[in-house]
């Protein structure tokens, strides 16, 4: 069933529609509900495309950020690199590798609070002048906004009502979009999707199986990923759902599987390990992919001949569907017709929706994460102390 023109998606085995997740639906939608208008054409960027035109000269930029701040143009970047010219090196965690520094660079850092530690500690070895540099935090007295005003940066305003996670379709994301080359308006699909009788009833399907299958005791959602530039879009999905739901001993586990590689080393564990599973396959008909060189190939493997690797892939994936069916295994299956800004706003709106969907059905609150901030305290006194 068509999810929209640009995606295919075959939904878990139990087609059944909870009333409450219905009920759910149309109560965010219809209680102006900020996070969602982040989603919209009518959300109203805190910058002006002619004011940072100036910046888009730039082949080479230092993203700086952690966990949503950085995971969503990240993703984009990666699963649309095809279109993108310019060379962007994502920095979410501290290592040691030497990031280019100089002056040629554009430095553009994230942080919603302004106090985000790693942020503060890659920005104080890679910021080494006082022009070129672009932050985006909230408006208030932080870190990041006090050296901001110092360097005389560009400040764009992060809205406090959006958390990083489901900030990107909002400057946090379509600012490095813009950067890139890309349209943001191109991203912004739910005016157009929710007026689809088919999205909202993929939708709601889709997130009364996976509620049900919870209540199954099966709390890892395994996603089979047939194309490895949709990897870090999965580790903003992967973030986006363990951050809304993971609360009051409940939630779902995101775990990401390359595949078909995984074929040969967890695919065993799938099939025949413990039933506490529920899966999402993943595939790109990408038409671009290497082909068999038939001069090179024996006798022995003639099926190989005139094939291409999007071939073996589908293949692969098929037949995996296949034995999943015959072992009665739960899985939905996206199938992406079109690599483009269209269809990955649709599965960025498609995902936050179904996690705040979710987080209703949990009865936790999807936009928090309160456990993570005690980390944070302690951090700080261990810093202090050492």
């Amino acid at each position: 069933m068509k999810l929209s023109n640009n995606i295919s998606l075959k939904n878990f085995k139990n087609k059944k529609k909870n009333s409450n997740i219905i009920r759910y639906l149309k109560e965010i939608i219809s209680d102006k509900n900020l996070v969602i208008k982040s989603l919209t054409k009518d959300y109203k960027n805190d910058y002006q495309i002619k004011k940072i035109s100036r910046f888009k000269n730039f082949s080479k930029v230092n993203l700086i950020g952690m966990g949503g701040s950085l995971l969503g143009a990240k993703s984009i970047y990666s699963f649309l690199n095809h279109k993108i010219k310019k060379k962007f090196d994502f920095i979410d965690n501290l290592s040691f590798k030497k990031r280019d520094a100089s002056s040629k660079c554009l430095n553009l850092i994230i942080s919603k609070s302004g106090n985000t530690l790693e942020t503060i500690a890659n920005s104080n070895i890679i910021i080494n002048n006082k022009k070129n540099n672009i932050f985006i935090t909230e408006n208030k007295e932080s870190y990041l906004m006090l050296l901001a005003k110092k360097l005389k940066a560009e400040i764009i305003h992060h809205n406090n009502y959006i958390g990083g996670r489901y900030s990107v379709l909002s400057e946090v994301g379509m600012l490095p979009a813009e950067l890139m080359g890309l349209k943001q308006s191109k991203f912004k699909r739910f005016n157009n999707l929710i007026k689809k009788k088919n999205f909202i009833d993929l939708l709601v399907s889709n997130v009364s199986s996976i509620f049900e299958l919870t209540k199954k005791k099966k709390s890892n959602s395994i996603i089979l990923n047939y194309d490895e530039r949709s990897q870090d879009l999965f580790y903003w999905y992967q973030q986006l759902v363990s951050e809304s739901l993971g609360k009051k001993g409940k939630g779902i586990l995101p775990i990401i599987s390359s595949m078909p590689k995984d074929n040969h080393s967890l695919m065993q564990l799938f099939l025949d390990g413990k039933n506490n599973n529920f899966f999402t396959f993943f595939f790109v008909d990408d038409a671009s992919t290497n082909k068999i060189n038939n001069s090179k190939l024996l006798k022995s493997h003639f099926y190989l001949k005139n094939k291409n690797f999007k071939d073996i892939v589908e293949s692969q994936l098929i037949a995996t569907e296949n034995v999943f069916k015959k072992k009665n295994i739960p899985f939905r299956s996206f199938k992406i017709n079109a690599r483009n800004e269209e269809t990955l706003g649709e599965l960025f709106t498609f995902f936050i929706l179904e996690t705040i969907l979710l987080g209703k059905a949990f009865n936790v609150n999807p936009y928090d994460q309160p456990a993570v901030e005690l980390i944070k305290i302690d951090t700080k006194k261990n810093l202090i102390n050492f």
